[in-house]
């Protein structure tokens, strides 16, 4: 199982980051990280699971024959950021909440991305967790082993997984000849091969409804698209895949700006306007069937925010 590691062992580098709701266990981990004598590459507090996007994305740039760049993520349960990290190609990132779950997480995938929830684990607990998971070699014996070797064939499944595992998000043609464009990720796989209908209440808008009821939908604005005030019904969730947005609550006198990876909920009824300051992609769902009341008109909006700025 997993025993102390010399400093040869340690990796050359861990990259760190965490949500608001990670932030002070983040915090506490690098400073033990930093007392191993291990180089810390901190990209602080990002808002939601775009922690997990950045350390994954940083990770996965990494030399692929390089086994010295981790990475280290935190949030309110450890799973989000995990989830967001997972998107890049070499990145095995597992949410880990106690010692054998690390053990598991390195002994059997290899993970180079450990996971850890600010809500669940003390800073004392979270040490522990990655002692064991810095100090667990590949395919070495652990908890789900029964602390023995692993058998031969499941030890050479366990290196075949690690070069499949690396083409995930990396070009699929074999899976379906005929579509090259063909893509991975769920949530992409709504928006390719489908017809976007433009929204002509909103201007550089088009969206693609996935389910009518309770409504889904996979959106797209253009590069500095406003959205007038408007509500809805229904409250909706969205996930920006990519691009960059400012939402302004005007109901409650709130202003979120949203990069790929983060999450917002928006009440039922509450008046909001939207600039996209790139080209935007988002996911979102309503509580029930879509609708849309407008509460200014474009050029309204435009002269609010134009106001705002200067």
């Amino acid at each position: 199982m997993a025993g102390a590691a010399s400093t040869s062992d340690l990796p050359l580098k861990i990259i760190t980051g965490a949500d608001a709701f990670g932030a002070s266990l983040k915090d506490a981990m690098v400073s033990h990280l930093r007392s191993l004598g291990i180089a810390v590459e901190d990209t602080g507090v990002s808002s939601y699971y775009s922690a997990g996007s950045e350390v994954g994305r940083r990770v996965s740039s990494a030399s692929p024959s390089s086994s010295e760049i981790r990475g280290l993520v935190c949030c309110g349960t450890g799973v989000g950021v995990a989830m967001f990290a997972n998107k890049f190609p070499g990145v095995y990132a597992a949410t880990c909440l106690t010692v054998e779950d690390a053990v598991n997480a390195r002994s059997i995938s290899n993970c180079n991305v450990l996971a850890l929830s600010g809500s669940k684990i003390s800073p004392e607990t979270a040490v522990e967790i990655f002692d064991a998971w810095i100090g667990t070699p590949f395919k070495s014996p652990c908890p789900a082993s029964g602390s023995e070797p692993w058998s031969s064939e499941i030890s050479s499944f366990l290196d075949d997984s690690l070069s499949e595992m690396a083409q995930i998000g990396k070009s699929t043609d074999h899976l379906s000849p005929t579509k090259p464009e063909y893509n991975s990720c769920a949530i992409c796989c709504l928006a390719k091969n489908r017809e976007f209908t433009p929204v002509e209440i909103m201007p550089g808008g088009s969206m693609k409804i996935v389910r009518e009821t309770p409504t889904s939908a996979i959106v797209r604005f253009k590069a500095g698209s406003v959205e007038p005030a408007h509500h809805h019904t229904f409250g909706h969730d969205l996930v920006v895949i990519k691009g960059r947005k400012s939402v302004w609550n005007l109901s409650k006198s709130e202003r979120a700006d949203l990069v790929e990876g983060d999450y917002l909920f928006t009440p039922a009824g509450d008046v909001h306007r939207v600039k996209y300051h790139e080209d935007t992609e988002f996911f979102i769902t309503w509580d029930g069937r879509w609708d849309i009341f407008l509460d200014e008109d474009l050029e309204t909006a435009k002269k609010a925010i134009e106001q705002e700025a200067s």
